[in-house]
């Protein structure tokens, strides 16, 4: 009797989990980085949507570019039967700029209801997330029961551009917050169907090239270094050596193999009839968790020294990212088993456990010791025009997480 109490109040949310999409979706909380003002406006909101919690603590991160200088976390907590564990579900406030706005059938910043959807920028990644749990938390305490652990809902920053404020602050700062034997569920990947739980992540490392040589007229070769010649030559070593060597599957993840692929190409010199004496370039590399990435750092280090002798330049390497090597998440941990049992009570499904090669801030938590599920049921729009989230995945998420925090 009680799970349906919970179900159908629930179900009686979903007009107001629209507004709240909507209301989120008008606040432009993008990163600095990105040209905006960070996550202030939004974390304010969301702090209103979850007044009802029994304790309420946000951390703020100090970033002088954001609004008031801070890049807020929030911790709402709902106190449960069992105060010796929690279950953690974990969203961020941040999103990603519209990007071409000529690619949207409608403003990106104001939510757009139709044919079961809600389009906008955010409204899948990863405000489904944000509403979801709440309203599945708000469940509880509207209807006087308590969940058998606390529920604690965890908002944070910056995690479209690499959690430094975000994740990693409150690791770094407060890690007497994370239990290894609390449960965490993170809603920021996930299958058409939710039978997916992410269980395990690559290592992703990107690595970034400046080729050094000396510029010279295209017809005086002799009195130059092309550094595109020696970048085209590195860039193709690179791409065949790695693929050669790290070359185990994995069928956990899919594809099954460690990826090497080179993307970004910064330009070099404007006119054709000029040898270009700086050439940039990246590759986006996301390795199976068996390797060490030391290893592969090591195998690229000796590559440029062979190409720098080769060619006379001077490359350096530089990181916009470079990932830990995490575990995995223990398939028979108590996390696991109650998500997979949460979604078929919900959904009439049997959930398998996965690997990506994409980076969610559960790699973050599982670096830490704890056993992380990365779990939505979404279309996976993150980052397109017309982004948009199916409104009865996220009530049927709200659910999910009800029943997970209900058994």
């Amino acid at each position: 009797m009680e799970k349906e109490e919970l179900m159908k109040k629930i179900e009686s949310y979903r007009e107001d989990m629209i507004k709240a999409q909507a209301d989120m979706c008008a606040l432009k909380a993008i990163s600095p980085d990105s040209g905006g003002e960070g996550e202030f406006d939004k974390a304010e909101y969301v702090k209103k949507l979850v007044s009802f919690a029994d304790e309420i603590k946000e951390y703020d991160a100090k970033d002088e570019r954001a609004k008031n200088g801070i890049r807020p976390n929030i911790v709402a907590k709902m106190y449960g039967k069992d105060r010796s564990k929690a279950i953690w579900i974990m969203s961020h406030l941040d999103v990603v700029p519209e990007g071409d706005r000529s690619l949207w059938n409608s403003d990106p910043f104001k939510a757009v209801v139709k044919d079961g959807k809600i389009y906008g920028r955010g409204v899948e990644d990863n405000q489904q997330a944000i509403v979801s749990s709440i309203f599945a938390a708000k469940t509880f305490k509207d209807l006087g029961i308590k969940p058998k652990y606390d529920i604690n809902l965890l908002f944070v920053s910056d995690e479209e551009m690499g959690s430094e404020y975000g994740v990693q602050f409150l690791l770094k700062e407060h890690g007497e917050l994370f239990k290894k034997d609390d449960i965490y569920m993170v809603p920021d990947s996930g299958s058409p169907k939710g039978d997916e739980i992410e269980i395990a992540e690559k290592t992703i490392i990107w690595f970034k090239f400046t080729v050094e040589g000396k510029q010279s007229h295209a017809s005086m070769p002799d009195k130059g270094i092309n550094a595109h010649r020696a970048g085209a030559d590195l860039l193709l070593t690179l791409d065949k050596v790695l693929h050669e060597k790290y070359n185990a599957r994995d069928d956990l993840f899919s594809p099954p193999v460690s990826t090497f692929e080179p993307t970004k190409k910064e330009a070099n010199v404007p006119n054709v009839n000029t040898m270009p004496g700086k050439d940039i370039f990246y590759f986006d590399c996301r390795v199976l968790p068996q390797y060490d990435p030391e290893d592969l750092l090591k195998d690229v280090r000796d590559i440029v020294n062979e190409i720098e002798k080769k060619y006379g330049v001077k490359i350096s390497v530089d990181f916009p990212q470079k990932g830990e090597r995490t575990p995995v998440t223990d398939i028979n941990s108590e996390g696991v088993k109650l998500l997979k049992k949460a979604i078929r009570d919900v959904y009439g499904v049997e959930a398998k456990t996965i690997g990506i090669g994409g980076g969610t801030v559960a790699a973050y938590l599982r670096a830490a010791g704890c056993n992380a599920c990365v779990w939505a049921r979404i279309e996976e729009l993150a980052h397109q025009p017309n982004e948009y989230c199916v409104i009865d995945y996220m009530v049927g998420d709200a659910k999910v997480f009800a029943t997970l925090a209900s058994e």
